[in-house]
């Protein structure tokens, strides 16, 4: 995967002045999930610093009951408060997961800093075990660098 060439769009869509900040967010979800075959589901959460918990906001693939994360739990809850990547080659292996579905196999979370604040994150998840390598990081931070645009 040459995630080079998926860099343009994301600026596309993040200076899109047509769109909503949530229309924004939606549109990334959708195209990462239509251009990385192992991207099967996309989503942003949202902290609340005051109550610890990561609030579901625009995401592509299946339903989730997942829509409030409490930190500390799950990978996502994790990442809350590490404010550190986090990739999971195998959700089988790990103790604290949250199971969103039989076919998810493996998930990678990047945390979304704001001027140096954590306030949320990027959620991928993969029907593949062990899809996600160094180059996925480094394009999700590209990803966050621009979504954190939206919010200054």
């Amino acid at each position: 995967m040459n995630f080079e060439t998926l860099k343009p769009s994301i600026v596309e869509f993040i200076t899109n002045e047509s769109l909503t900040r949530d229309e924004k967010l939606k549109h990334i979800c959708q195209y990462l999930q239509d251009n990385i075959s192992y991207y099967n589901w996309v989503g942003f959460y949202f902290a609340n610093h005051e109550t610890k918990t990561l609030h579901l906001g625009p995401y592509v693939g299946a339903e989730t009951d997942h829509t409030v994360i409490p930190f500390g739990k799950g990978i996502c809850g994790q990442v809350a408060e590490s404010n550190a990547n986090f990739v999971v080659p195998d959700v089988a292996a790990q103790d604290n997961y949250i199971a969103c579905s039989f076919t998810v196999k493996s998930e990678i979370v990047v945390p979304l800093f704001v001027d140096r604040k954590n306030i949320g994150q990027i959620d991928i998840d993969s029907h593949v075990i062990d899809p996600f390598s160094e180059a996925d990081e480094r394009f999700l931070e590209f990803v966050n660098e621009q979504v954190a645009l939206l919010f200054k």
